[in-house]
C-alpha cells in the first residue's frame, strides 16, 4: 500500500508540474490594433477634457467623443465640437421658426466716440437672463461696432445708422470668430432651446464738436461681459458742445433717462412752446426729473445742444418702429 500511495503522490506532484509550466509560458495571444493617435496617459486625458470642457461648456460625453475623433487634439476638438452644434442649431432653429420673441435684452456698447445699441430677442425672460443669451448679444454688439468702424468718418458731423435683421444677420461674427451672427444665433438657439431672432441695431460715431450720452434701464451687470450694458430700454443722445467738460458723462446719462421715460419722437426746438403737438418734442417736454422746467430749459444752460437721439424699447412693435 505504501507503494501505491508513493507512486499517487508522484503522479499527482507530476500534474501539478505541467499546470504550472503552463501559467509560466502563457499560449501566444492575438496583437490588438491600438488606435494610431498619439499615445495619452489617463491623466492628460483628463486634462483635455477638463479644458475642453471649461473653453466649449458642451457634455462631458461630447467632449470625450470630439477628442476621440479629433486624436487627442485639443483645437480640433473644439472645432469639431462648434461644427456639431451648429448643424444642430440649425435644425432646431428651422423647427422653433415662428414662435414669437416678445422677450429679450437691449445691448449698449460704447468705445470712444462710438456707440452702438442692438436688440436681441428670445420667447422667455429666463432665458434673457442666462449667460450663454447675454454672451450672444454682446457677440452682437461687438459685430455692429466693428462694422461702425469700418465706415468712412464723417469729418465734419456726427453720423447714424440702422441695421435691420437681415443686415445685421449677415455681419462676420468678429476678426477672430469664425461665420457671421446668424452663425452664433443658430448656436444659441441649439444651446438653450428657444427661438431667438436678432431684431435690430443702431450705431452713433461722432467727431470732435460731439458727444454721445447713453443710457440703458432695467441694467443687469455681468462682469463677465466687460463694458456692455444689458437691460430692456436703451437710449442714445448725441450731443453737440464747444468746449470738453466735466459733467458730459453725466449730462448724457441724464439725457438718456429722459429719452427712455418720455420718448420723445423728435428733438425740436428751444422754441416751441409746451403741451399741444409739441408733447412729443424733446426739448419742450416736461423734464423728467424736474417736470416743473422742460428739457430745453434744463439744456440750455448746461453749453450744449442736443441734436439727436435714438430709443430701443425691448419687443417693441414694428409698427411702433416705423412711427420712430
Amino acid at each position: 500500500m505504501s507503494l501505491l500511495w508513493s507512486l499517487h503522490l508522484s503522479l499527482v506532484a507530476r500534474a501539478g508540474s505541467r499546470q504550472t509550466g503552463s501559467l509560466l509560458l502563457p499560449s501566444p495571444q492575438p496583437w490588438h490594433t491600438f488606435h494610431a493617435g498619439p499615445c495619452l496617459s489617463s491623466v492628460s486625458r483628463k486634462d483635455l477634457l477638463m479644458k475642453l470642457r471649461r473653453r466649449t461648456g458642451y457634455s462631458f460625453v461630447n467632449c470625450k467623443k470630439a477628442l476621440e475623433i479629433c486624436d487627442g487634439d485639443l483645437k480640433q476638438a473644439e472645432i469639431w465640437l462648434h461644427k456639431q452644434a451648429q448643424k444642430e442649431g440649425w435644425s432646431k432653429a428651422a423647427k422653433l421658426q415662428g414662435r414669437k420673441t416678445k422677450e429679450g435684452l437691449i445691448g449698449l456698447l460704447q468705445e470712444g466716440n462710438t456707440a452702438v445699441l442692438v436688440e436681441v430677442n428670445c420667447e422667455t425672460d429666463f432665458v434673457s437672463k442666462n449667460v450663454k443669451f447675454q454672451q450672444l448679444v454682446q457677440k452682437v454688439a461687438l459685430g455692429t461696432m466693428l462694422h461702425c468702424k469700418s465706415l468712412k468718418d464723417q469729418l465734419s458731423t456726427y453720423s447714424k445708422g440702422f441695421l435691420n435683421s437681415a443686415e445685421l444677420s449677415g455681419l462676420p461674427a468678429g476678426p477672430d470668430r469664425e461665420g457671421s451672427l446668424k452663425d452664433h444665433l443658430a448656436l444659441a438657439i441649439g444651446k438653450l432651446g428657444e427661438n431667438m431672432t436678432l431684431k435690430r441695431a443702431a450705431w452713433v460715431k461722432v467727431p470732435a464738436g460731439f458727444y454721445v450720452g447713453s443710457y440703458v434701464h432695467g441694467t443687469m451687470y455681468n462682469p463677465s461681459l466687460h463694458n456692455l450694458m444689458l437691460g430692456k430700454y436703451g437710449a442714445l443722445v448725441v450731443c453737440e458742445t464747444s468746449a470738453r467738460k466735466g459733467n458730459l458723462e453725466d449730462l448724457g446719462r441724464r439725457l438718456g433717462q429722459h429719452v427712455v421715460g418720455m420718448a420723445p419722437l423728435s428733438v425740436g426746438s428751444l422754441d416751441d412752446e409746451p403741451g399741444g403737438e409739441s408733447e412729443t418734442k424733446m426739448l419742450s417736454q416736461p423734464y423728467l426729473l424736474d417736470p416743473s422746467i422742460t428739457l430745453g430749459q434744463y439744456v440750455q444752460p448746461q453749453g450744449v445742444s442736443v441734436v439727436d437721439f435714438v430709443r430701443f424699447e425691448c419687443g417693441e412693435s414694428e409698427e411702433t418702429i416705423e412711427a420712430e
